[in-house]
């Protein structure tokens, strides 16, 4: 979905136990983007492999780099989880992570430029943490003050390893949201998923449920529960992936009210292939017509009397497992979504490209007869709710922005009606 050079340039070799990881990090970046002195760069690198980079690729690196972020002008804010360190760096055009990975003698064996990856600064005072299906899910509660109107707002993500902010590139739209709920008197509960703090729990016979599905069940359940919460309104607020599952969250969970933003009514694999002939026009280089072929190819073997659950994952779209797939086979979400009896929202940006009018439409006509369905339509904003001109594309999340106020008005209005 970004647009990022994705380099992995292997091991270098270190000249001094003396200084701290972070300082040999600096110093490397110090030697390649403002020196630009391949030569010193190059003497940074493991033996082992020091030998398969030439002094001209690191020559050619910062240039490269150059085109597509800008001019390096210096490092925000250093992280690190255990051996990688994360150089958060502002370049002219964009805010990306430089990620260096030590060996156990301070030697970097890994270099990359990702995009950002916002390390949560943990409060004792909003920092909970709730048990999911054996797991420690971590999370942030903001509750207010004053004016408290005892409305608690779980928020689900979208696809992919997602931090509790739900951050993309320059952007945390979840972290907005809450933010702005707080202001006005609404709590709300925001958790890092499962697949972002354990990776290793999601395998190849994980489906949504357990990406998705279980912990926003259980975390509506820890409220309902929990005596502190005693006479709130439990509102699911999903986005994306988070609003497509949420009829099956809704059928589990059994909260006050429902929030479904920008969420697919259709088949995964149809917006899948939507995304990617949407991005082939508007830039050939970055999704090719190999890509579209690819993916073709896979939604042809999913949707054939072929596929089934011992069907490879790198003959299926994306390469996403069978079981995953399997399990949205038998997810009909129009059907489904015509089951929940309390009040749901429905919001979409029509700037959004990766899910769209015709999700929104299929929505609003599978619950054309529900008065309790309150669907709005935001000109201008984003698959993050937030503000842009011209063609969308996925630069606009490296950009940094802000949830738009309207949107987050009528949000706050439904939540408080």
């Amino acid at each position: 979905m970004k647009k990022y050079l994705n380099l992995c340039l292997l091991t270098f070799s270190i000249f001094t136990y003396s200084q701290s990881r972070k300082e040999i990090g600096n110093n490397f970046i110090q030697a390649l983007f403002i020196e630009g002195n391949a030569e010193k760069t190059h003497h940074f690198f493991d033996e082992s492999v020091a030998q398969q980079i030439p002094i001209n690729i690191l020559k050619s690196l910062p240039g490269q780099l150059e085109g597509q972020f800008g001019k390096f002008k210096n490092v925000i804010e250093i992280n690190n989880e255990q051996d990688t360190y994360y150089y958060y760096s502002e370049f002219e055009k964009s805010k990306p992570d430089i990620q260096i990975t030590f060996t156990d003698h301070n030697k970097i064996i890994g270099f990359y430029v990702l995009p950002h990856k916002d390390f949560i600064k943990e409060d004792d005072k909003t920092t909970l943490k709730i048990k999911s299906d054996g797991l420690e899910l971590k999370g942030t509660l903001l509750q207010p003050t004053e004016d408290n109107k005892k409305k608690l707002v779980i928020f689900v993500h979208g696809s992919g390893a997602n931090d509790r902010n739900e951050t993309v590139g320059e952007n945390s739209p979840f972290k907005d949201i809450a933010e702005y709920l707080l202001k006005n008197g609404i709590s709300s509960y925001r958790y890092d998923k499962r697949n972002y703090s354990y990776p290793a729990s999601f395998d190849d016979q994980s489906t949504a449920e357990q990406e998705t599905i279980n912990d926003a069940v259980n975390v509506s359940t820890y409220f309902k529960k929990n005596n502190d919460f005693k006479g709130y309104q439990i509102i699911i607020l999903g986005h994306s992936l988070g609003a497509y599952l949420m009829p099956k969250i809704a059928s589990k969970a059994e909260v006050s009210k429902y929030i479904f933003l920008s969420g697919n009514a259709r088949p995964l694999q149809n917006v899948l292939l939507d995304q990617f002939e949407y991005l082939h026009k508007i830039d050939a280089s970055a999704v090719s017509d190999e890509n579209i072929h690819n993916l073709k190819k896979g939604i042809s073997l999913l949707n054939s009397s072929t596929f089934n659950a011992n069907t490879p994952k790198e003959e299926l779209p994306m390469g996403i497992p069978a079981a995953y797939w399997k399990y949205l086979q038998n997810y009909h979400p129009l059907e489904e979504v015509k089951h929940i009896k309390v009040p749901m929202f429905f919001a979409q940006g029509d700037r959004d490209y990766q899910v769209t009018e015709k999700d929104f439409m299929l929505w609003k006509t599978a619950l054309k007869n529900n008065t309790s369905a309150e669907f709005k339509w935001y000109p201008g904003l984003s698959h993050l709710y937030i503000k842009g001109s011209g063609i969308a594309s996925p630069k606009d999340y490296t950009v940094k922005g802000k949830v738009d106020e309207v949107f987050l008005t009528d949000l706050k209005n439904f939540i408080l009606k």
